[in-house]
């Protein structure tokens, strides 16, 4: 079948994924490349290797690139996305200056503060990929959340100097900002010798991988939540771009995936679908790591803890997880625990417990989102790596007590980056209709009454656990003795 075709670029936390789609949003080849354990330099501070985030791209677009065995002349644009919240330091030519920063160092969660002399323009992970295929220093509107001089209704650059300088960035050191759809330029003649990429392949502009994650879920509807089962785990609807939420420490606002589209984003889970990996190279003997390959794979690891896991009973035997393997660095003491053992209960026990903790956590994130919203969610969309698992959204059906719906193909950051591409190469009209098209949904997973009456005692437990590991640990870490260690 003869027709246009996109590629799309899903560069995430633990890899990334690249794929050549039809308009139908149909997959004919995937190519992945996993990233290098991020490197910690000291307490706080965390980088990408290298030149690790080019090289996982070039490496992904290769293996997408030779498995595809069609016309490489019907690709005719590429979706670019990225890690949101990291932080690229670039010379002039656009060449790193240092290591990436990646989303876990606490640097982020400040402005910015010049540490390297030959840093010539600061971006975002966009900026640097996006330079780096096309040879334009351009960065993605839409993948400036955190400390950015940006103002979120316009999508550009603060015309106010004192937002400029509270945020550390003199103007002349900013990238000019693309809106989703928008062209970041085209492929150069170095890149594509280095992916494998067609020369002069136009690359256009996502959002943040959040929010194209959300956009190809399907995630429009305003009863609709998105449940985003990635290494950081959280939950957004959409919403109008001036609302205020009725509550003042409620859910923070986010870039859409479309040109001025507004989603709200709730609290979240830091190392959420890390800690299912970690759980899972720890009891299968194999050496955990910062980077472990994702959980809900095709491997039979997976498909064993599933297997077990969905044998143990709702409440995993009496174990409460308290999911808090990374600390904020506003609250360093946090840690995660799990409390509840008395010898009966297996690695399937502990990798339900996992899931139920993540469920129960974010029901209650979710919920607090959309009272803040003033309505209440109809339907949850679930994506990620965690929604391949069955049991996981048998749980989350039970937990928000509302149905469950996934997407037939699980990488929802890349379908959207694909729709992105469509949209700004003109394969679709509009994003409703490139949406419409290509974004496809498998059965909606109804809530069990059963398992419904079950979380909703377990729920009680867990959240009282949750808050008293957090008030024993906030009390350790501000004691005298616990700071001198």
């Amino acid at each position: 079948m003869d027709g246009p075709l996109l590629l799309a670029i899903d560069n995430g936390s633990q890899s990334t994924k690249v794929s050549i789609v039809d308009a139908a949003g149909g997959v004919l080849a995937r190519g992945r490349a996993a990233l290098r354990p991020a490197v910690r330099l000291a307490p706080g501070r965390v980088e990408h290797p290298d030149d690790d985030l080019w090289d996982s791209v070039v490496a992904a677009c290769r293996e997408a690139m030779d498995a595809f065995d069609g016309d490489p002349a019907r690709i005719v644009g590429v979706g670019l996305c990225t890690i949101r919240f990291c932080r690229a330091l670039l010379r002039a030519d656009g060449s790193l200056a240092a290591p990436v920063i990646n989303w876990m160092d606490e640097r982020l969660s400040r402005p910015y503060a010049p540490e390297h002399d030959d840093v010539r323009y600061v971006a975002t992970s966009t900026g640097y990929i996006a330079g780096q295929l096309t040879g334009r220093l351009t960065d993605a509107a839409g993948n400036t959340e955190g400390h950015w001089p940006v103002d979120h209704d316009t999508w550009r650059w603060s015309e106010d100097d004192a937002v400029i300088a509270r945020e550390g960035v003199p103007r002349d050191m900013l990238l000019p900002l693309v809106m989703p759809g928008e062209l970041h330029g085209r492929v150069t003649a170095a890149a594509a010798d280095a992916t494998g990429l067609p020369e002069g392949l136009p690359v256009y502009a996502t959002s943040n991988d959040k929010a194209v994650e959300a956009l190809g879920s399907g995630l429009i509807d305003e009863g609709d939540a998105l449940l985003s089962l990635g290494t950081y785990v959280a939950a957004m609807t959409p919403g109008e771009s001036g609302f205020a939420p009725r509550r003042a420490a409620g859910p923070w606002r986010n870039f859409g995936a479309m040109p001025g589209a507004t989603f709200y984003e709730s609290g979240g889970v830091r190392r959420g679908m890390w800690t299912v990996s970690w759980l899972r190279d720890l009891v299968f003997d194999a050496r955990p790591g910062e980077n472990a390959a994702p959980a809900f794979g095709d491997g039979e690891r997976e498909r064993t803890l599933e297997a077990e896991a969905a044998s143990a009973p709702a409440g995993a035997g009496g174990l409460v997880t308290v999911l808090d393997w990374l600390a904020p660095a506003d609250e360093p003491w946090r840690r995660g625990a799990m409390i509840g053992f008395d010898g009966s209960q297996g690695r399937g026990h502990l990798h339900r417990s996992v899931l139920e903790a993540l469920a129960l956590m974010m029901a209650d994130e979710t919920r607090d989102l959309f009272d803040a919203l003033g309505r209440a969610p109809r339907t949850l969309i679930v994506a990620g790596g965690g929604a391949r698992s069955d049991l996981m959204l048998r749980i989350l059906a039970a937990t928000f007590e509302i149905p469950v719906r996934r997407m037939r193909v699980a990488d929802g950051a890349g379908t959207g980056a694909a729709v992105s591409a469509a949209v700004g190469s003109g394969v679709h009209a509009t994003w409703h209709g490139a949406v419409e098209a290509m974004v496809h949904s498998e059965a909606d997973v109804l809530p069990d009454p059963y398992l419904v009456e079950a979380y909703r005692r377990i729920a009680v437990r867990h959240r009282m656990v949750r808050r008293r590991t957090g008030d024993m640990l906030a009390d350790a870490g501000s004691s005298p003795s616990a700071a001198a260690t």
